[in-house]
């Protein structure tokens, strides 16, 4: 019968943590998982491979996912789609350097590389990271995708 007793203590401490854990609220604006090869840019509709590019964007109203390839591809999206939310996106962009997700709005862009759609600019989160051709932020990545009308 004591083993009993210990076996149903245990359930029921396992039974209450377990709900307890799932009460945990889920940030609806975090990135979602990539499907590398399958997963298709919004805008361009090519798959998307290259992760040090990969861009995300948040709906903050809806929580809905649109998928880049490039950051000049999300950049000309908004305009194009003529998005209404676009002040409040949440915009994830891949740091080229550790491959995490950062605030794209907050990043620093090198001019340097060839990037998948040929906008040429790759985010990382700290300054000194962006070294190689010049060193720029996402208001300037903005003016400069949008100026060329591509």
């Amino acid at each position: 019968m004591r083993g009993f007793r210990t076996f149903l203590l245990g359930l029921i401490s396992v039974m209450f943590i377990a709900g307890f854990g799932g009460c945990e609220k889920k940030d609806m604006t975090a990135p979602e998982k990539m499907h590398w090869d399958r997963d298709m840019c919004e805008r361009c509709k090519m798959a998307i491979s290259d992760r040090d590019y990969a861009v995300q964007v948040v709906n903050p109203k809806s929580h809905k996912h649109y998928k880049f390839d490039d950051i000049g591809c999300a950049i000309l999206w908004f305009k194009e789609e003529g998005i209404a939310w676009k002040p409040e996106a949440v915009i994830w962009v891949k740091d080229a350097k550790s491959g995490k997700w950062i605030d794209a709005k907050k990043a620093w862009y090198s001019t340097d590389k060839v990037t998948p759609m040929g906008f040429g600019f790759t985010a990382y989160s700290k300054k000194e990271d962006a070294g190689g051709g010049e060193v720029i932020g996402y208001d300037e990545v903005e003016r400069r995708v949008l100026g060329r009308g591509r």
